[in-house]
């Protein structure tokens, strides 16, 4: 699975491994549908009755992966697709700690002045280099509150973080050697969005969606065509043990073994309802609101109001576990905690850290570095309900620990996060059903809806693999 190494502060997680083992494996030649612009195409294989890859692959980056097979006695040829390495090949940080602040050299005590201290000079540092005028260091409260925060959990993540290094090194995962800059370029592909967002929002135009709709799924089939407004108003599932091509607007976009998807915004997420499902994990990570978004213009933010109105009391089973990604702006940490979890009768239960290192085992970013950390928040919480059933169900799993890191080498790729199926599992029943809420990938066993759902599903972030 993901998972390289597991000790009491958390996993090692391999997010490049994980995507490979997905199943992206593809039967037949008629996998290349030539495809209508405004059409939507679907091809894939015969059903081979196989089983998927995604249960039965190990932990290493090095795992075999069969490459395709050609066609013999009759049966159709395998194609494998991967995806592409160089989108993990972070080989430095982006901003070099000093020397005294490496995660080899153990934590020192830091106090907030010391670490307020550091960030000015971070910030000086910086705007020497760009040539900017950089404003006067006088702290807001809202940085205020991310310092004293900080504060609180560096001890936890700088110790936890060289721990599973430390073993990530010795395994051979993880290796000194590749500090120095890369040879490969990280290209991004030239049209990996395919205007999903812009086509989910001229979908507002088809007639809505009622609760009485009987389409409430669309099976994917060989050699079949739906319109966009089949797939944008029902779920669409791909139940076979392969992947499928599905052909939107033009562009290409893998879809992995027993997965579903539906393509939507928040306005439209009747259709999921439809869906008639109720979730043993949700995990959401929403596009909170900041300065920076706004600026840049990247993608569309949700109000505080408008999360809130996303019906998780409904999509959720009893005892559910949800899993909210938050950045590290303390204004957002305390809304979930404070309102947004109390409004959907969820419990915290505890507070997780994702923590970006590079090939090398190095933080991203230092590790006090003021406006960008190298870590980011999970809170994970469950859904109140019946004591004495919750208890019974307490009993089979493990109760989620306060605090766990998850440490992995980032995707270059803006807000890809690292998968969760591997480290919830302990705490999970096994065969739940799981739900994701803003996603922009798909994974087997759960269901995916987002406005960018298939986003790093585009086929130009895969390599097929070639017979040597």
């Amino acid at each position: 699975m993901s998972v390289v190494h597991q000790l009491t502060a958390g996993w090692l997680v391999d997010h490049l491994s994980f995507i490979n083992q997905c199943g992206y494996e593809i039967c037949d030649s008629s996998a290349y549908p030539g495809g209508v612009a405004l059409n939507t195409s679907v091809a894939s294989a015969e059903d081979c009755h196989a089983t998927s890859t995604f249960a039965a692959a190990s932990s290493s980056r090095e795992s075999p992966i069969p490459g395709p097979v050609i066609e013999t006695d009759g049966k159709p040829a395998k194609m494998r697709y991967v995806f592409r390495e160089e989108f993990f090949d972070v080989s430095k940080p982006r901003i070099a700690a000093p020397p005294e602040e490496q995660l080899c050299q153990g934590c020192p005590e830091v106090s907030l002045i010391e670490i307020k201290a550091n960030s000015n000079r971070e910030e000086h540092q910086e705007g020497t280099k760009s040539g900017k005028r950089k404003r006067k260091c006088v702290f807001n409260q809202g940085e205020l509150d991310a310092l004293e925060y900080h504060s609180k959990v560096r001890k936890l993540i700088w110790e936890g973080t060289l721990h599973l290094v430390q073993e990530g090194l010795r395994s051979g995962f993880l290796h000194c050697a590749t500090a120095e800059l890369s040879c490969r370029k990280n290209i991004v592909p030239g049209n990996p969005g395919c205007g999903l967002a812009e086509l989910c929002e001229m979908a507002k135009q088809f007639p809505a969606v009622s609760e009485s709709d009987h389409q409430a799924v669309h099976v994917l089939d060989d050699e079949t065509s739906i319109p966009e407004q089949d797939l944008l108003s029902c779920v669409t599932e791909n139940s076979s043990n392969y992947a499928k091509i599905v052909v939107l607007m033009g562009q290409k976009y893998l879809v992995p073994p027993k997965s579903s998807f539906l393509l939507s915004d928040i306005s439209c997420l009747q259709p999921l309802l439809n869906y008639k499902k109720k979730y043993d994990v949700i995990v959401i990570d929403p596009p909170w609101e900041n300065k920076s978004v706004k600026r840049s213009n990247r993608y569309s933010y949700l109000s505080s109001w408008q999360i809130k109105q996303i019906p998780v009391p409904a999509l959720a089973a009893p005892d559910c576990l949800v899993v909210t990604w938050v950045t590290n702006r303390q204004k957002h940490l305390r809304f979930v905690k404070d309102e947004l979890y109390p409004y959907w009768s969820v419990k915290t239960l505890a507070e997780w850290h994702w923590v970006k290192i590079t090939r090398a085992g190095e933080f991203v970013l230092p590790l006090d570095s003021l406006h960008k950390k190298p870590y980011e928040v999970l809170v994970l919480g469950k859904v109140q309900g019946d004591e004495k059933e919750a208890l019974r169900k307490y009993d089979e799993v493990l109760p989620v620990p306060e605090h766990k890191l998850i440490v992995s080498i980032p995707c270059s790729l803006h807000s890809h996060k690292p998968p969760l199926t591997a480290v919830l599992a302990e705490f999970i029943k096994p065969d739940v059903e799981c739900l994701e809420l803003f996603a922009r990938n798909l994974q087997p066993g759960w269901t995916s809806w987002g406005n960018e759902v298939l986003k790093f599903q585009h086929i130009d972030y895969f390599t097929l693999l070639q017979n040597k």
